[in-house]
C-alpha cells in the first residue's frame, strides 16, 4: 500500500506542476472587436506548397476564407497566376473580405510576366474586392532582381490598373533604394523584430515598430511628402529557435500582435499581420520557426485568441494524463525490484521515471506537431522510439545499480550503443548550429531523455552516497562488451564540449557580421559586446550547452577497463 501511495503522490505532484506551468497568461489588451484590419493569407496546407507547385482546392480556400472572415476585414495574397490563386478574389467577395493582391516575382522573366498579367487581369476584373496591389515581395532582399528591373514591372502595372500600386520588402531595402519611394503609390515595408539583425525582445517590439515606422516616414517625406505607408508584414513566431532576446512562444506571439495593434491604433499605422495559417512548406527553407507564424495551425485550429488570456499549451492536461498512465504501468511492472531497494533510491527512481515520461510525451507531441513531410515524420518516429528505449534501459540499469546486481551484458551493450547515437546526433547538430544555425532549432527535446536520465542517476547516486561514476557505467561502456570503442570515449567527450565552444563563437560571429549590426555599431568592440550578450542570454542555447556537458559526462569520467581475467 505504501508503494502505491508514493506512486499516487508522484502523479499528483506531476499534475500540480503541469497545472502551475500552464496557467492562462495575460497577453495585453484585447484586439478591438477581436478582428484585425488585414492578415496575410497563403492557402497551403500539409503536403502542399509553392515549391512543388501543389495548390489547395477551391473548396479548401473557401473554407479558409469563411474562417478568416471572423478574424479580419482584409487579406493580403502573394501570387496571382499559379494554381488556384486566381480563384481567391471571387471567394473573398463571397465572404465579405477585401484584398491586397500581390504578384510573385523571381529571377525568371517568363514566370514574372505570367504573374504580372494575372495581377492586372484580377485587379481590373474585381475592383470591388482588390483595393490595392503589390508587385513583388522581398525580391531585392533575395537578390532575384535588380532595382531597375523591379521598377519596370511596377511601372507596367501602374499603367494598366486603377488601384494603388506598391512593392513589399523589409524596411531597410527602402532605405537602401530610396528611388523606389518615387515609383510606388504607397510604400510597403516589413518590420519583423524577431528577424532583425539585432533581435528585439517581445516586450520592446511595439516601441521598435514605432521607431522604424517613423524612420521610414522621415525618409519618405524627404522624397515624396505624405506618401502612404503600409506595414505589409509584422508578426511573431509561436515555436522555433530563440534569437538573442527574441523568444518564439504562443504567449509571445499573442503579446506581440496585441501590442502591435495597440501601437498602430495610437499612431494611425496601416498594418497587415503575417500570417493567417502556419505554413508547413516554409520549414524546408526556415526550419520550425518559419512554419509557425500563424493565428491558426496547419490543421486550422486557433493557436491563440485575439481576446482574453492565453494558454501556452491548452492541451497540457491530455499530456499529463498520458504520462500518468504510462508511469502507472511502469511502476506496476517494476514494483518488485523497486520495493526491494532502499527507500531513497526507490523514491528517486520513481520520480525519475515520471519525469522521463513527461519529457517523452512532450517530445513526441512537439516533434510531431513540427514535422511536415515524410522525412521529418520519419525522424520524429525514430527519435521518439529511441528515446523510449533509452529511457527504459537507463531506468533498468539504475535499478540494477542500486540493487548491487550485475547488469545483463546485452542491456549494457545496447545502452552504450544507443547512447553514442544520441551523442553523435548532438555533435552533428551542434556543429550545424555553429556553422549556419539561423534556421536550425536547438534540439533540446530530442536528447532530453538521455540527458535527464544521466543527470538523474548521477544525482541519485550522490544522494545515496554511492559512486556516481559507476551509476553511469551502462552508458559509458565500462560494463559493455563492445570494448573496441571505449578508448574513444574521452575524445568523444572533448568533441562534444569543443562543439559547444564552436557554437558560442559561431552564434556570436553571425551577429557581429550582420549588415544592420555593422551599420548601427561601426565600432567593432561595441558590436562584439552586444553580439556576445545576445549569445550568452539565449536560454535555449544555454540549455543546449548544459545538455552537451551532461551528455559528455559519462564519456569524460570513463576509464580504460582492466584486462579481463584469464
Amino acid at each position: 500500500m505504501k508503494y502505491f501511495s508514493i506512486v499516487a503522490l508522484i502523479i499528483l505532484l506531476n499534475g500540480v506542476a503541469g497545472w502551475l506551468l500552464n496557467l492562462p497568461q495575460e497577453a495585453g489588451d484585447d484586439v478591438p472587436a477581436g478582428k484585425l484590419n488585414s492578415l496575410s493569407y497563403a492557402p497551403f496546407r500539409e503536403d502542399q506548397g509553392p515549391l512543388e507547385a501543389i495548390f489547395p482546392g477551391v473548396e479548401q480556400i473557401d473554407e479558409d476564407l469563411r474562417l478568416l472572415s471572423g478574424k479580419t476585414h482584409s487579406i493580403r495574397t502573394y501570387a496571382s497566376a499559379e494554381g488556384t490563386m486566381p480563384e481567391i478574389p471571387a471567394l473573398a467577395r463571397k465572404h465579405g473580405l477585401t484584398l491586397i493582391q500581390g504578384a510573385w516575382l523571381g529571377g525568371l522573366p517568363k514566370g514574372n510576366d505570367e504573374e504580372i498579367k494575372g495581377l492586372i487581369e484580377s485587379a481590373n476584373a474585381n475592383p470591388d474586392v482588390v483595393k490595392r496591389v503589390i508587385v513583388g515581395n522581398e525580391v531585392l532582399l533575395r537578390g532575384d532582381l535588380e532595382p531597375e528591373q523591379l521598377i519596370e514591372y511596377i511601372r507596367a502595372v501602374k499603367q494598366k490598373v486603377k488601384q494603388p500600386v506598391s512593392y513589399a520588402d523589409v524596411w531597410s531595402m527602402y532605405m537602401k533604394y530610396p528611388e523606389l519611394i518615387k515609383e510606388v503609390d504607397y510604400i510597403t515595408i516589413h518590420i519583423l523584430p524577431y528577424w532583425e539583425d539585432e533581435p528585439i525582445a517581445v516586450e520592446k517590439a511595439p516601441a521598435h515598430i514605432e521607431r522604424i515606422y517613423k524612420k521610414v516616414r522621415e525618409e519618405a517625406d524627404r522624397i515624396a511628402p505624405g506618401k502612404a505607408i503600409l506595414i505589409g508584414e509584422s508578426g511573431w513566431p509561436s515555436a522555433g529557435r530563440q534569437r538573442g532576446f527574441a523568444v518564439p512562444t504562443v504567449v509571445n506571439e499573442a503579446k506581440f500582435i496585441r501590442g502591435l495593434i495597440k501601437v498602430a491604433g495610437a499612431n494611425g499605422f496601416d498594418v497587415n499581420i503575417v500570417e493567417a495559417f502556419n505554413q508547413p512548406w516554409k520549414s524546408k527553407l526556415e526550419g520550425v520557426v518559419g512554419a509557425n507564424w500563424g493565428l491558426f495551425s496547419t490543421n486550422r485550429r486557433e493557436v491563440f485568441p485575439l481576446t482574453g488570456k492565453v494558454y501556452e499549451n491548452p492541451a497540457w492536461a491530455k499530456s499529463w494524463g498520458l504520462s500518468a498512465v504510462l508511469f502507472l504501468v511502469a511502476a506496476v511492472s517494476l514494483r518488485k525490484p523497486l520495493q526491494a531497494l532502499p527507500a531513497l533510491p526507490a523514491l528517486g527512481l520513481l520520480a525519475l521515471m515520471q519525469l522521463l515520461l513527461v519529457l517523452w510525451v512532450q517530445q513526441a507531441g512537439f516533434l510531431w506537431y513540427t514535422s511536415y513531410d515524410f522525412w521529418q515524420r520519419l525522424f520524429t518516429a525514430a527519435a521518439v522510439a529511441s528515446s523510449a528505449v533509452m529511457g527504459g534501459l537507463m531506468v533498468w540499469q539504475g535499478v540494477e545499480f542500486f540493487a548491487a546486481e550485475t547488469a545483463k551484458p546485452v542491456i549494457e551493450d545496447w545502452g552504450y550503443r544507443l547512447y553514442r547515437v544520441f551523442a553523435a546526433y548532438a555533435l552533428y547538430e551542434t556543429l550545424s548550429l555553429a556553422v549556419n544555425g539561423r534556421y536550425i532549432s536547438f534540439p533540446n527535446l530530442v536528447t532530453a531523455v538521455p540527458v535527464i536520465a544521466v543527470a538523474g542517476l548521477a544525482l541519485l547516486a550522490c544522494l545515496s552516497k554511492r559512486p556516481w561514476r559507476q551509476a553511469l557505467a551502462g552508458v559509458n561502456g565500462e560494463a559493455a562488451p563492445a570494448s573496441r570503442w571505449k578508448s574513444a570515449n574521452r575524445g568523444f567527450a572533448y568533441a562534444l564540449l569543443g562543439s559547444g565552444a564552436a557554437l558560442l563563437i559561431g552564434e556570436t560571429v553571425w551577429f557581429v557580421i550582420s549588415r544592420d549590426m555593422v551599420a548601427d555599431y561601426p565600432d567593432f568592440g561595441q558590436r562584439l559586446g552586444i553580439s556576445a550578450q545576445f549569445t550568452v542570454c539565449n536560454l535555449q542555447l544555454g540549455l543546449w550547452l548544459v545538455s552537451l556537458a551532461i551528455l559528455s559526462l559519462p564519456f569524460l569520467v570513463s576509464r580504460q577497463p582492466s584486462q579481463p581475467k584469464s
